[in-house]
């Protein structure tokens, strides 16, 4: 994934598009991810700022909300599901094993609470698209391909 350097004219511009009201604080999170894919400190005073609430408002939205990250992703995101359907097929192996796998690599690992695909379950999304029926060795291979070993 490649984004874009935080830039406070686009920032703004985003702000802007979403007529600066500070109901909107979510839906412009979003976008600044979609954008940015992060919500640095930069953003977050910027927002308060131009949304006229505090810092702790807009802080306070982005902790509780595990889509936002204040962290740049790595080159790849990986999701793993786990919401109980999930974790009652194996989610949480899932997870076990692809924290191991991954560990110190550029691909980061987050937690997701349900992909609506239970019937397939476990499920992963990897950079957007969804896989379901991941077993290890699986995932293995799907990590496999996005370094291009396969």
């Amino acid at each position: 994934m490649n984004y874009e350097d935080y830039d406070t004219q686009v920032a703004g511009e985003i702000i802007a598009g979403f007529d600066a009201r500070p109901e909107m604080l979510v839906q412009v999170l979003h976008a600044f991810l979609d954008r940015f894919g992060w919500i640095s400190e930069a953003a977050i005073r910027q927002l308060a700022d131009e949304l006229n609430i505090s810092r702790a408002d807009v802080h306070g939205v982005v902790s509780y909300y595990h889509d936002f990250r204040t962290e740049p992703p790595g080159e790849h995101v990986i999701k793993v599901c786990a919401a109980e359907a999930c974790q009652a097929m194996g989610g949480r192996e899932l997870d076990a094993h692809a924290r191991q796998q991954l560990g110190g690599s550029n691909v980061t690992l987050e937690p997701v609470y349900c992909l609506g695909n239970c019937a397939c379950s476990p499920a992963i999304m990897v950079d957007g698209k969804t896989y379901g029926r991941v077993s290890n060795e699986r995932f293995d291979d799907i990590v496999a391909a996005l370094r291009g070993n396969r």
